[in-house]
């Protein structure tokens, strides 16, 4: 999702993903690409990371971070992103992200980008995330990771995996990518699966990846819609043998979202997440 965001943060030096950047990332010394084969790879039964939400409150700050601001994100995005409890709350075994239409820093609208780094991270393993999204135009829910290190350097060389997007003027279709440097949707060579939920504003349904050195398999209610395999030329086509981290929130507007304006008719609005659950790969 949010495509240019990494880039933009690197270069601005902000800490809002979590820690204090300093410095480009490197990329590392070349390694000898190599054809991955699929194992048919199987994964734990049991998560070994996960929030059932079912507790009250803000989120669980063992688990959950925030990216906070409102600098458009690298989409041109008209939120600022907070940390109240207003904008993210846990109440009812549910999480809720919440965005509304209200002045803020500079900003018409308010809501949340809730982060697992260095909290949750994962390299290759299953992600199962039940959740419903918005309705109403100009809203940009996700649910999607980035990498925790970018040792491969700035977006996309470092990768990039939508495990979940929506924007509500195309209401009820879901996107499933992958970015990366040679695999990317403003060179004409992004990876990208998309289905029609016909109730995905008004129903739970869940969204999975499963990663392996092999590809990353995208599903929705256990329904396969997406690959992007690992073609062993090296990390600009699979950036994807770091760890990266999990990400939700609700944009408004911005250069997808936005694309056919806001109705501020519609808020506030929310993205409701059921339960997150990371599972171990079980090696081959």
């Amino acid at each position: 999702m949010k495509h240019f965001i990494a880039f933009f943060l690197l270069l601005q030096g902000l800490s809002t993903l979590g820690c204090t950047y300093s410095g480009e990332p490197q990329k590392p010394n070349a390694t000898i690409p190599y054809p991955q084969q699929d194992m048919v790879w199987n994964f734990e039964s049991s998560p070994f990371w996960f929030d059932e939400f079912d507790y009250q409150g803000l989120p669980d700050s063992s688990k959950w971070s925030y990216d906070i601001g409102g600098n458009g994100w690298g989409n041109n995005e008209l939120q600022y992103y907070t940390d109240d409890k207003k904008n993210v709350v846990v109440s009812d075994g549910i999480l809720s992200i919440n965005a509304i239409k209200e002045e803020h820093e500079g900003k018409n609208y308010t809501s949340t980008r809730l982060v697992s780094k260095f909290k949750g991270d994962l390299l290759y393993g299953r992600v199962e995330v039940r959740a419903k999204v918005p309705a109403g135009r100009g809203t940009w829910p996700a649910i999607w990771m980035l990498p925790t290190d970018w040792e491969y350097g700035g977006w996309p060389s470092s990768g990039e995996i939508d495990i979940m997007e929506h924007v509500g003027y195309d209401i009820n279709k879901i996107h499933i990518s992958t970015h990366s440097e040679a695999h990317c949707w403003r060179i004409g060579t992004g990876r990208t699966s998309t289905k029609v939920i016909e109730n995905a504003t008004t129903e739970f349904h869940l969204y999975r990846i499963d990663w392996t050195p092999y590809a990353i398999k995208g599903y929705i209610d256990d329904v396969h819609i997406f690959t992007s395999i690992n073609e062993g030329t090296g990390y600009k086509s699979w950036p994807f043998d770091k760890r990266f981290h999990l990400i939700l929130n609700v944009a408004i507007g911005g250069d997808w979202g936005g694309q056919q304006g806001v109705d501020d008719a519609i808020f506030p609005v929310s993205m409701e997440v059921d339960y997150v659950r990371f599972f171990k790969l079980i090696s081959k």
